[in-house]
């Protein structure tokens, strides 16, 4: 279990928690509003009241915010509040996986990348090296229509043939395919694409392309830490949740159940 700072008596009030949770006593009660937390008991004064594992929410939604990005862990505690225990352990294991996935994209990409580059010196350009867009997307493994998408993007500059402007891909245009093909497949956005293509030509800086891709791991290996921690969290707000569930007492709702609308009473 995670330990946290003990509340006052009664509970944490909305200052208190914020203060321990390091957001401000406004995003406390947007949290608690948009079902990132479990809601808040009432005092007989009418304010609210928290508990540790509310503070345990507000810690696993800032580190999972920081892993897969506020709209994602706003969607993950709620569901896993909703859902039974192991359907909520599953959307946590999908989330390792798609960075995993990322990691492994990028890690591709930065190979692409050195042998490209290693081809590309050894290459001796000649005409019947051109290909048209049908033989390089079938070579990328893409369509026709990304491959006009990136030339009117300003990513790669095909011939015209004089005979009804056909498109042909000498192997300068070819490798910028290549880089380009292997840069997106990495999760490299169009706009940066757009500079490095650029640096590419003109100065021939393919290193700054290695080191925006390294620069792209270390910030998946970031965010891969941060949903670690965060699972640990979330693991003491499903076990607390389940202690809950399991010892309602005739005619008690849980939270998750004032949560999700849901009403159940204990058998008699």
């Amino acid at each position: 279990m995670v330990e946290h700072s003990a509340p006052e008596a009664g509970g944490f009030t909305t200052s208190r928690l914020a203060t321990a949770s390091g957001y401000s006593a406004q995003q406390v009660r947007d949290l608690e509003r948009l079902g990132v937390i479990p809601p808040a008991t009432r005092r007989s004064n009418g304010y609210r009241s928290f508990g540790p594992q509310h503070l345990t929410a507000l810690h696993a939604y800032r580190l999972l915010a920081l892993a897969v990005g506020p709209v994602t862990a706003r969607d993950t505690l709620r569901s896993a509040r909703a859902l039974p225990f192991d359907e909520a352990i599953a959307r946590i294991v999908a989330l390792h996986v798609g960075l995993a996935r990322s990691r492994e994209e990028t890690v591709a990409a930065l190979r692409a990348l050195d042998g490209i580059i290693e081809e590309d010196g050894r290459a001796v350009a000649t005409a019947a090296d051109a290909m048209s867009i049908g033989e390089l997307a079938t070579a990328l493994g893409v369509r026709t229509s990304a491959l006009r998408f990136w030339e009117q993007e300003g990513l790669v500059a095909p011939e015209r043939t004089t005979r009804h402007a056909v498109r042909r891909y000498p192997l300068p245009a070819i490798r910028d395919a290549r880089i380009v093909a292997a840069l997106r497949a990495g999760g490299y956005p169009i706009p940066a694409l757009r500079a490095v293509m650029a640096s590419i030509r003109t100065a021939g800086r393919t290193g700054d392309v290695r080191a925006a891709l390294q620069g792209r791991l270390r910030d998946i290996a970031a965010r891969s830490q941060a949903l670690l921690r965060a699972g640990t969290h979330i693991a003491d707000l499903l076990s607390d949740q389940d202690d809950r569930s399991e010892h309602a007492g005739d005619g008690e709702i849980t939270e998750v159940e004032r949560s999700t609308g849901r009403s159940v009473r204990s058998a008699t």
